[in-house]
């Protein structure tokens, strides 16, 4: 993770002052987890870059606390990625340009707007390259965003940001400061009231009139109770107009679309979801009339504590049958998973390497051979409606199929096995494109007979 910023025109050499760190020196500082070093590779009286880097170890960072037997914690992409944890720990080397606080004789730089090159990455994130613009845009940058080279495609997901501006250096590590979590969407710390003294300091004179400041709240602080109490927060009652009911998340239509496939079978006693998250949809499974025995399966044991806890909330109501949580993975025959009524992959098998499918589809259809095999995954070809700037709708998806491509391998799999496959839509559809999610439902031919 690194960050560059570059200084051009007089009085640029200032930047070693406002910033507190000697030109001569290697500044390295090292805390749990982490390694915090800054260069200068240019310096003189007309152009200054700094840049900073930080070396994490994202085994370490999680030493001692409930995720540190997570096996994600192995597969992040912590130790490459600029991101919150990046932020946290540029600050105390930054600290006195953010606080405006060199020397005396260098104050009145503080409020001097230099010409800025600040370039930072790489960065993973969900948001698109519209998205990142109209953060920055509105302070005055102009924005340019590379995508980083990968060994495995043409093209990796993560991306390298570029703004160009006349900012003072001080505003210029404000924004980055609150706009980097932004963009990352991922927090690798405990949000408190600290968050919003965050804000209240770094946010003064820019956040207020920010077109994206709902936005900016919200993935900043991600709890509505906290968002209600920073100052920046304005009710949207107050300034927008309703326009109807609010309309359905495409997660939601998915389950919906299972849920109701799962009761109108004649046989649905036992169900296993694998690749089930935080249990989401085995919740929903366990309300099913008729269902006895719901198996949720999950490699990830982060996700599967929020699971849990969402099972112990459920089963309070009445009619609850309480799902029993697994650690598993695809790629890993448990005996417990066989000859169950029904199977689950909802939004699952996009995560997997492509060329590793085949094998996991052998072990359902003939090691586990469930009656009912329901598939969901993303169509493609929808993206276009999406207007997406990048070719997949997750960082972390291996794959994304166009309607011809799932039916043919669909088709494929059944026909190898004794599986008939029927296939449907999820969501809005374009008259085009068709539908964002696509379902295949494999019943197992002995049932038919």
């Amino acid at each position: 993770m690194q960050l560059s910023l570059t200084v051009r025109g007089p009085g640029a050499e200032s930047v070693s002052y406002l910033i507190a760190k000697n030109p001569n020196n290697l500044y390295e500082r090292g805390e749990k987890g982490l390694t915090v070093r800054l260069v200068y590779p240019k310096f003189s009286s007309e152009e200054v870059q700094f840049l900073i880097y930080v070396k994490t170890d994202p085994i370490d960072l999680v030493k001692s606390s409930p995720d540190s037997f997570d096996i994600t914690h192995y597969i992040n992409d912590r130790e490459f990625a600029a991101s919150s944890i990046f932020v946290s720990s540029i600050r105390k080397a930054l600290g006195t340009a953010l606080n405006g606080k060199p020397e005396e004789e260098y104050a009145p730089w503080v409020e001097h707007p230099f010409e800025i090159e600040l370039t930072f990455g790489p960065i993973a994130t969900d948001l698109s390259n519209r998205d990142l613009e109209a953060l920055f845009a509105p302070m005055g940058y102009t924005i340019k965003i590379e995508y980083g080279e990968s060994f495995i495609a043409e093209k990796s997901s993560a991306r390298f940001i570029t703004l160009l501006g006349k900012q003072t250096l001080q505003n210029a590590l404000k924004h980055i400061s609150i706009l980097i979590p932004v963009i990352d969407n991922y927090k690798h710390y405990f949000i408190d009231e600290r968050e919003l003294e965050k804000l209240d300091r770094y946010g003064a004179g820019w956040l207020e009139s920010h077109p994206l400041k709902a936005l900016i709240l919200k993935r900043s602080l991600r709890f509505q109770k906290m968002i209600s109490q920073s100052r920046f927060f304005e009710k949207e009652t107050k300034t927008e107009e309703k326009h109807g009911p609010p309309k359905i998340r495409l997660n939601d239509l998915r389950y919906d679309a299972i849920i109701k496939y799962v009761e109108a079978l004649p046989k649905k006693e036992t169900i296993v979801d694998l690749g089930a998250g935080e249990g989401k949809l085995s919740v929903q499974l366990g309300f099913i009339e008729g269902v006895q025995e719901i198996l949720s399966v999950e490699p990830s044991n982060k996700a599967r504590l929020k699971a849990l806890e969402r099972f112990d909330h459920a089963k309070e109501k009445r009619g609850f049958i309480e799902p029993k949580s697994f650690a598993g993975s695809l790629f890993y025959y448990d005996e417990r998973h066989s000859n169950k009524d029904i199977m689950i992959l909802c939004e699952v098998i996009e995560h997997i390497d492509e060329y590793r499918l085949a094998s996991v589809f052998e072990t359902i259809f003939k090691d586990y051979r469930p009656e009912v095999l329901i598939v969901t995954t993303p169509n493609q070809e929808y993206n276009v409606v999406y207007e997406m700037d990048v070719e997949m709708r997750h960082h972390d998806h291996r794959f994304e199929w166009t309607r011809a491509e799932f039916r043919g391998k669909c088709e494929s799999w059944s026909s190898q096995n004794p599986y008939q496959v029927s296939i449907q839509g999820i969501g809005e559809e374009h008259p085009t494109y068709g539908h964002p999610t696509q379902m295949a439902i494999f019943t197992r031919e002995e049932v038919e007979r």
